[in-house]
């Protein structure tokens, strides 16, 4: 399979980038790591405000923020969501700009967290929060509601795929950081992300880490564990992948990973 393909920024890379300026100006409270972390930058507090040079958030990416956090709060209970309560949570008066709002607010949940923000009701304007990778319910992902990972566990599943069946620690914090999440920085929602990685992702074997074998000093990297294998394909996170913009394509731009995920579907 081919190495070494870069996946490209989504293409609503500037709300993205927004949404994480309000994100770590949240997380500029919390507190900050004192010690490094392989593969991430200098451990230090987070800006309270986007780093310099970054154009300040637009209104409707504010209210694209605001909603993002309520519906993570309709995840966490597992309720169902109303048109009219979305409205609410973003102000009346954005009424006419609503729809841009739920727009970039989706592409959000979806980029981050993996949650597909679904009319279930249209009649009646009811909402879900659908989980992408549809990993089986009784899995650690689904089991527990309090913090959506499926989001980080399908990025980095992508660029293993990507990068030849296995990527570098450093590898996966570059693409993760397209998302506003570092090593050894405290996300606002996630914590401090190697440990949620080590412990949710690793430990459940939905991911492998491992040293790069006769690198010294030691160097690591991240494979598909037994259980991504046996829960989810090639596939389902190349698709999952191309739907999100990561790529700004199809999989059929990456021909050779495409006809072995194919294979892999066919025999599976």
């Amino acid at each position: 399979m081919p190495r070494g393909q870069k996946s490209k920024r989504l293409q609503g890379a500037d709300e993205t980038e927004s949404l994480r300026g309000d994100q770590a100006a949240a997380a500029a409270a919390e507190e900050c790591p004192t010690s490094p972390v392989s593969g991430g930058s200098p451990p230090s507090c987070p800006a309270p405000a986007p780093s310099p040079g970054s154009a300040p958030p637009d209104p409707l990416t504010r209210k694209a923020h605001m909603l993002v956090q309520f519906l993570l709060g309709k995840y966490k209970m597992g309720e169902c969501i109303t048109r009219a309560e979305m409205l609410k949570a973003v102000k009346k008066k954005y009424k006419e700009q609503f729809s841009e709002i739920l727009r970039r607010a989706s592409e959000h949940m979806e980029l981050v967290f993996g949650l597909e923000v679904k009319e279930v009701d249209p009649g009646n304007h009811f909402y879900a929060l659908i989980t992408m990778l549809d990993l089986p319910s009784e899995g650690s992902l689904t089991s527990d509601r309090s913090v959506p990972k499926t989001g980080l566990l399908t990025n980095i599943l992508a660029v293993i795929c990507l990068k030849g069946n296995r990527a570098t620690e450093e590898e996966v914090w570059e693409s993760l950081g397209v998302l506003g999440v570092y090593a050894g920085r405290r996300h606002a929602i996630f914590g401090e992300p190697k440990r949620l990685i080590i412990n949710d992702l690793v430990q459940p074997e939905y991911l492998e880490y491992r040293q790069v074998p006769g690198s010294d000093p030691p160097r690591y990297e991240f494979l598909w564990g037994p259980r991504a294998h046996a829960e989810t394909t090639e596939m389902k996170v190349l698709e999952i992948t191309a739907r999100d913009k990561i790529n700004e394509t199809v999989p059929r731009a990456f021909p050779e990973l495409y006809e072995e995920a194919l294979r892999e579907t066919a025999t599976s």
